[in-house]
């Protein structure tokens, strides 16, 4: 301010900074803005790190806003500011657009904890599951009907199933026969010869495009396709991995691509609805210990190898359908209880998910999960709640109600609770019951019907003090390349709330905390959270394990890229 203009405000009697009374203001300012400072999530966690990662996390702030403005993405560019209503803040980014840059590195080598909220089909990529099944002999292709017409070819549901003994018949009906006989058991080969579009090659074109979300059909063709694309990918996927050659191959890629993300322990959602087969046999098993012992004896063996010295883990939470019959359900039920007992250390919680206008609500559900305690109870296992609940999608209302029930029926987590920030109540219910939130950054950024730009869950839940780990668990990006934990974290660290490292690992430590590494009851599994590191059990001493593998990697960050200038 120049000399004239100084000499004009003391004439007409403005107030200058030096003032006493505007001194005391912006002090008085100045202790608010740091009093809000001190409530912010991770308080407690910057003020305990090191100098060494202390200068790792201003170096990554640094490189992220470098990157952001390499990749387009910085505040001043339109890709970001003017997204349309079908589309979220975050352009379409394409592999090597990301990978090319210094966060991508930095964030594929951070250490990940737990992944808490991934569903078993969607961990896998299409093309390997393809393979799979085309190099098992006796698998078969079967629909309820024949899939003649175009919207057959892109909505018609089908099935694989493992069968060493079918005859075929000369000149028999195939599945795009209109004379095709419903349920029958076709070779793989068989059909995919005789695919009338393009014979084999077609036919892995067409099955592969029925069990993935390409970008661009998720960003315009609405949720209730997304939906349909996904029911097709479960069933698809899930009927494949009811065959044991193929569940056990498809376990050992999955936990190589969980290692290589930097993941210690993750807790996978199976919806057992395909009866298991185990090898070279046609007659189904009447239960699903067969299938936890692969589980179990697959994950033993990967841990064993030098790829798989970082996991520490790996447990099932059994989920049902919100389609079904309660009596469907409650045999589905009895199957998880029998499981439990043959093979505790496998089965880790329960779940009923789906999504529809079929879907029930969780109130409707409330007699049968009632009854389910009870027989829980009665033969003396624990297998706690854990609901996948709280999404915006084809029925919004439903969604938030169900999570007044998910607190009510003592979940011990839940995700993705995008809805949660309408609810000031219940937020402070989940804060004081200690229910963790598994956010989806990603299902958010790309499904979403609405603008991203206009609420981000994430910023509203962590801003209000809730627990949150971030979790990716759709495959919307697979095409790609991106479908891993590493991008939900380089996608969570471009929303608009200046999530920083600090942020990151603070929700790496709740992942921890929130993990089921072994069975506990109500009030060890609460001592145990409010313990954290500071506890005597496993998960003290895996939380112990992370930071000092955190330290590690913070030293690394600050070695690889001192040239940096934090200054």
């Amino acid at each position: 301010m120049n000399s004239s203009d100084i000499d004009w405000e003391l004439e007409e009697g403005i107030p200058q900074v030096d003032d006493p009374f505007i001194q005391q203001y912006l002090k008085g300012r100045t202790s608010l803005v740091l009093e809000e400072q001190k409530q912010r999530y991770d308080t407690n966690l910057r003020k305990a790190l090191s100098p060494v990662a202390t200068k790792a996390c201003d170096i990554v702030s640094k490189i992220r806003a470098r990157d952001l403005t390499i990749l387009g993405l910085n505040e001043g560019n339109p890709r970001q500011l003017n997204p349309t209503p079908q589309t979220s803040h975050i352009p379409q980014l394409n592999r090597d657009e990301v990978q090319k840059t210094d966060l991508w590195r930095i964030l594929q080598k951070m250490p990940k904890g737990s992944l808490l909220h991934a569903h078993m089909e969607t961990m896998l990529d299409i093309d390997f599951v393809i393979e799979e099944a085309f190099k098992t002999p006796g698998i078969h292709i079967y629909a309820p009907k024949p899939l003649t017409t175009q919207r057959d070819y892109e909505e018609g549901i089908f099935y694989f199933q493992y069968s060493p003994s079918v005859q075929h018949l000369e000149n028999k009906p195939v599945l795009w026969d209109p004379g095709y006989e419903p349920s029958s058991l076709i070779s793989l080969q068989e059909a995919a010869s005789s695919f009338p579009d393009g014979e084999e090659a077609g036919f892995h074109v067409w099955l592969k495009k029925r069990c993935i979300f390409p970008s661009a059909h998720s960003y315009h063709h609405g949720f209730d396709n997304i939906l349909n694309a996904y029911k097709t990918l479960s069933s698809v996927v899930n009927s494949l991995l009811s065959y044991e050659p193929i569940f056990r191959s498809c376990l050992r890629r999955m936990f190589s691509q969980i290692a290589a993300d930097g993941i210690s322990y993750v807790e996978l959602r199976n919806s057992f609805t395909f009866p298991y087969r185990q090898e070279g046999s046609s007659a189904p098993e009447e239960d699903y210990s067969a299938w936890c012992h692969a589980f179990q004896e697959e994950l033993e063996s990967f841990k064993g190898t030098e790829e798989g010295k970082t996991i520490c883990g790996a447990r099932i939470i059994w989920t049902t359908s919100r389609t079904q019959s309660n009596r469907e359900i409650s045999g589905s039920m009895i199957n998880c209880i029998l499981a439990k007992q043959d093979f505790p250390e496998v089965i880790c919680g329960f779940d009923v998910i789906g999504q529809g206008d079929d879907a029930r609500s969780l109130v409707d559900l409330v007699p049968i999960l009632f009854w389910f305690r009870k027989q829980c109870a009665e033969e003396g296992v624990d297998i706690p709640f854990l609901f996948h609940t709280g999404e915006n999608g084809c029925d919004d209302k439903q969604a938030e109600h169900d999570l007044f029930d998910a607190i009510l029926l003592g979940a011990r987590r839940l995700g993705p609770g995008e809805s949660l920030y309408k609810h000031p109540l219940l937020l402070e219910l989940i804060k004081e019951k200690k229910i963790l939130v598994e956010c989806c950054p990603i299902v958010k950024g790309i499904n979403s019907r609405t603008n991203f730009t206009q609420v981000d869950p994430l910023s509203v839940l962590l801003s209000r003090g809730i627990s949150v780990s971030l979790s990716s668990y759709l495959p919307d990006l697979s095409e790609s390349g991106l479908n891993s934990l590493t991008f939900g974290f380089w996608q969570a660290l471009q929303g608009p709330d200046n999530l920083e490292l600090p942020g990151l690992a603070m929700m790496v430590e709740n992942s921890i905390r929130w993990s089921c590494y072994e069975d506990q009851p109500p009030v060890e599994w609460l001592s145990d959270i409010r313990e954290g590191i500071l506890g005597e059990g496993t998960k003290a001493a895996r939380l112990r394990d992370w930071y000092a593998c955190f330290e590690k990697f913070c030293e690394w960050i600050t070695l690889e890229f001192a040239e940096v200038d934090i200054s």
